[in-house]
């Protein structure tokens, strides 16, 4: 008997709806298996990262082509914090150059592994939904979803550029800093509440979503922002010999804790519906 239904467990999930709530994520993280789903999302998000940075810095070496002032702004402001491209561009801004070459390769390679990547989340939420494999969506649907996602979150990082050249442009360091970072809480908040929403086929109510996309926005914007730092750890406590190896795992672990996080914090939305639908509380959408 898993300790998640032991007497005493049950006991005190009975009488708190908190632990009630803690436990029921926990020991669905176990039965769905989201730990070995977000390793396959860590494997295409590793797989994805580059060629999108690709693909951003060449549109943005087009778009900015003779105006280095700005070209500094957007790499200081929204490219600083990845992990490893984020330090090199910071340290050699003058690389973000436009190449139609670099273009079509990174819109490839992200194109396949991005798509693959928002199959396997939408798979990921269904086992936490717990929706059964003939109820899911087809795979025609997958992929539809899988590039309406990359669309979106497409523009969600573009709006993300925007909001951080503008706050850059302002020359507002305080005030500035405060709204950039509540501007990226905001988006990232957002962004994981209409991936929990639409890219599972149990069709969750928003209110059912906003607890765990509040929760993973809070993960995401503190990950964001202390990412270089975590590869950075990593990759100081190598030696010369394995510091490419180290760099290669601090990313890997980057994009692993941003996977766990978007996964546990589903696990938590669904926990939250079971236990309201057990006190025979009825949602509002």
């Amino acid at each position: 008997m898993p300790w998640t239904t032991s007497p005493r467990v049950m006991e005190l999930r009975a009488k708190s709806a908190p632990a009630d709530i803690a436990v029921g994520t926990l020991d669905g993280w176990r039965r769905h298996l989201s730990g070995r789903n977000a390793s396959v999302l860590s494997l295409f998000g590793f797989l994805t990262i580059f060629p999108l940075l690709l693909v951003a810095t060449t549109i943005l070496g087009f778009v900015l082509e003779g105006n280095q002032s700005l070209q500094d702004r957007i790499v200081d402001g929204s490219l600083k914090n990845i992990p490893v491209i984020g330090q090199q561009l910071a340290e050699d801004p003058a690389s973000v150059d436009g190449n139609l070459w670099a273009l079509i390769i990174g819109l490839v390679a992200a194109l396949w592994s991005s798509t693959k990547a928002f199959v396997g989340i939408q798979g990921a939420l269904d086992d936490i939904w717990e929706v059964d494999v003939d109820n899911r969506a087809s795979m025609p649907v997958q992929r539809g979803r899988a590039l309406l996602g990359i669309l979106c979150l497409g523009i969600v990082q573009v709006g993300s550029m925007s909001i951080t050249v503008v706050v850059n442009a302002a020359s507002l360091p305080g005030f500035g800093r405060s709204l950039l970072v509540l501007a990226t809480l905001a988006i990232n908040i957002g962004m994981l509440a209409a991936m929990y929403r639409y890219l599972t086929s149990a069709k969750p109510a928003w209110n059912d979503v906003w607890p765990g996309a509040v929760a993973a926005g809070i993960v995401f914007s503190l990950l964001q922002y202390f990412g270089t730092a975590i590869v950075q750890r990593i990759s100081d406590n190598a030696s010369d010999t394995y510091g490419s190896f180290a760099i290669v795992l601090g990313l890997i672990t980057w994009i692993g804790l941003l996977a766990i996080s978007a996964l546990m914090c589903a696990e938590l939305n669904a926990a939250i519906a079971r236990h309201r639908n057990r006190s025979g509380i009825v949602p509002t959408s």
